[in-house]
């Protein structure tokens, strides 16, 4: 458990510090509204894209061995991203990170699953959670303080030595107790219609939603993103070892999850990246002081998350997850 905090902890730092440092990043690389937007969006790219596979890796050549993987290619990332000498570098060691993140996240969650008794697994969940909005909360202010003192590089360093020693821990900590399926085929076909799929998807919401490329451009990337998926349900009913099995969305339970995560992530997305634009080029804010107006929804996530976590153990997960995105949409339309 103390590992995978460790692992949660340090995605959470580097998810919030860029955020906060992206004025600063840009300016440095003297690079434009487009680029800048990729800086960011290129380590969500990289994370999403590999969820599917990382998983389907773990479950053939086990958790542990991946995870730890995941610790040394998101330290790398971080490093290479501190070596960068313009943006494009910067964007695609951010991918990397992404990766890396992809991997520490997909066996975390699992890892817990498999050590955790179902009766205490509500607060396990809960507290990497918080370990997360901890990391989240950290980056906000790390941010801050270090571009009050140093160049941007150094918001990527931060993440070097918590990186070795999650990588050096991992592997002499972690021992694997899940049941592995060794042998077991890998669904590429399957892979390469999802990362088009999503690769397309995200692109096209980008540019869209950002205004910077021409409307038809973006029909063409939303049509081949529809092709990508339904070319994915069909190889994924088709292949004996799925990277998703399709099954899964009958049970209502987990497809209801899966759609209330889709409809928080959509809402709350973008929410902090605007207000670290807003607070600074706006409000003159630095970025100290930005990293700290962003604290209170940290806070707010860090008091609630072991004790929902708790009593959904004891009162099942509906009460909580609907009361939850209904105070989500409430503090939304009051913003």
């Amino acid at each position: 458990m103390t590992v995978t905090t460790v692992g949660v902890l340090m995605a959470g730092i580097d998810s919030r510090i860029v955020i906060v440092g992206l004025p600063q990043v840009a300016s440095s690389l003297r690079a434009d509204a487009e680029q800048a937007i990729w800086i960011t969006q290129a380590y969500v790219l990289g994370s999403t894209v590999a969820l599917l596979l990382v998983g389907r890796i773990s479950d053939i050549v086990g958790r542990v061995k991946l995870y730890t993987s995941g610790f040394a290619v998101f330290t790398v990332g971080s490093l290479l991203t501190s070596l960068a000498l313009d943006s494009a570098q910067v964007i695609a060691f951010r991918a990397i990170q992404g990766l890396g993140s992809a991997i520490l996240f997909t066996n975390s969650a699992a890892m817990i699953v498999d050590a955790t008794p179902s009766q205490e697994l509500g607060l396990s969940l809960g507290i990497n959670q918080v370990a997360f909005r901890m990391g989240s909360m950290a980056g906000l202010t790390l941010s801050g303080i270090i571009l009050s003192f140093l160049d941007w590089r150094a918001l990527f360093y931060v993440n070097v030595p918590i990186g070795i020693f999650g990588t050096a821990w991992a592997r002499f900590r972690l021992r694997e107790i899940g049941k592995l399926e060794r042998g077991a085929p890998i669904d590429w076909g399957g892979f390469a219609a999802f990362t088009v799929f999503i690769m397309s998807l995200l692109l096209a919401l980008t540019l869209a939603a950002y205004g910077v490329a021409e409307t038809r451009t973006v029909a063409v990337l939303f049509a081949v993103s529809v092709v990508g998926l339904g070319l994915f349900v069909v190889l994924e009913r088709r292949h004996p070892h799925p990277l998703l099995d399709l099954k899964l969305l009958r049970i209502r339970e987990f497809t209801g999850g899966v759609v209330a995560q889709l409809l928080n992530a959509i809402a709350f997305g973008a929410v902090l990246l605007l207000l670290s634009l807003y607070f600074q080029l706006v409000l003159r804010q630095s970025p100290l002081t930005t990293g700290l107006l962003m604290i209170p929804l940290d806070i707010a996530t860090l008091a609630a998350g072991p004790l929902s976590g708790r009593l959904s153990d004891k009162y099942g997960h509906l009460p909580f997850t609907t009361s939850g995105l209904a105070v989500i949409s409430l503090s939304l339309f009051l913003f």
